[in-house]
């Protein structure tokens, strides 16, 4: 299945890749190796940190790679957003509670529910592709059913309603 995002996205994905393959890999198999120089294996502290944090780099490259074979790159700049499609920006009423929601529709790696940032994948999502203003849905929660009106389509960059941008920081197991 093709995992759709933005191109921030997989330059995000790909920079990631990178960094855990060409540093920070190296770098901690070289304190792997540095520790298991200092003897006994057994009772080597830093040895079995560095083996685990070894573990844990080859697991997400496992993962970043699989995830950057999938990918869709999609720029919904390049869309009219007269329909609800990916990178749209929504505006929703709740009829039965009269309440606004504004959500923005983006790949999975790329969402912030906090923050409106809804993967195409989730329930409400999915109701709301392909539907116009004044269009009106219905989404089953567990205990009810929800009732929802699209007030306003448009376009926001991705990236730019981002609150939480990993970067060369957030991507080493330190």
């Amino acid at each position: 299945m093709k995992e759709p995002m933005s191109i921030e996205g997989f330059d995000l994905l790909t920079e990631e890749f990178k960094y855990l393959l060409e540093v920070e890999k190296p770098k901690v198999a070289n304190e792997k190796l540095v520790a298991a120089a200092q003897g006994d294996r057994s009772e080597n502290a830093d040895y079995h940190a560095a083996k685990e944090k070894l573990r844990f780099i080859d697991r997400r490259l496992f993962y970043l790679n699989s995830m950057i074979e999938k990918s869709q790159i999609i720029d919904p700049s390049n869309s009219p957003h007269n329909r609800v499609r990916f990178g749209s920006s929504v505006t929703i009423i709740d009829l039965g509670s009269d309440k606004e929601d504004k959500f923005t529709i983006c790949g999975v790696l790329e969402s912030e529910p906090e923050n409106g940032l809804i993967s195409i994948h989730s329930p409400l999502a999915k109701a709301m592709l392909g539907k116009e203003i004044e269009d009106e849905f219905k989404i089953k929660l567990p205990l009810e059913i929800k009732e929802y009106e699209i007030l306003n389509i448009e376009y926001f960059n991705i990236f730019s309603l981002k609150k939480n941008i990993r970067t060369k920081k957030d991507f080493s197991f330190h």
